[in-house]
């Protein structure tokens, strides 16, 4: 079961002469319960498929390694061109790499 904190649902701000009416309430949860049920729903799925959360936070952690060594390289290639009196883009083809990388 999911469950949402305060900070993930927005709800309106309720000022003195402002009143919510309790069908209002009701059908706000009724919106909630929904999208619970969706969320509960898709989880199956993904689980029926394969799929765990722990592979998310191992996925997210590899996308993290990787960013910060590709944030070393790109200062290495950066001294490097700077040494060199070029530019990053020229040191590129030096080192095999595209310039999508």
């Amino acid at each position: 079961m999911i469950f949402f904190s305060a900070t993930q649902c927005s709800s309106p701000k309720l000022e003195e002469d402002d009143e919510i009416s309790e069908e209002t309430l009701n059908s706000d949860i009724q919106k909630l319960k929904e999208k619970r049920d969706m969320l509960d729903k898709e989880i199956s799925q993904l689980v029926k498929e394969g799929y765990r959360v722990g592979e998310l936070e191992d996925h997210i952690a590899l996308l993290h390694e990787y960013n910060d060594i590709k944030d070393v390289a790109q200062m290495l290639l950066g001294k490097l061109a700077l040494t060199r009196g070029v530019t990053t883009k020229e040191l590129y083809p030096d080192f095999g790499l595209d310039l999508s990388d």
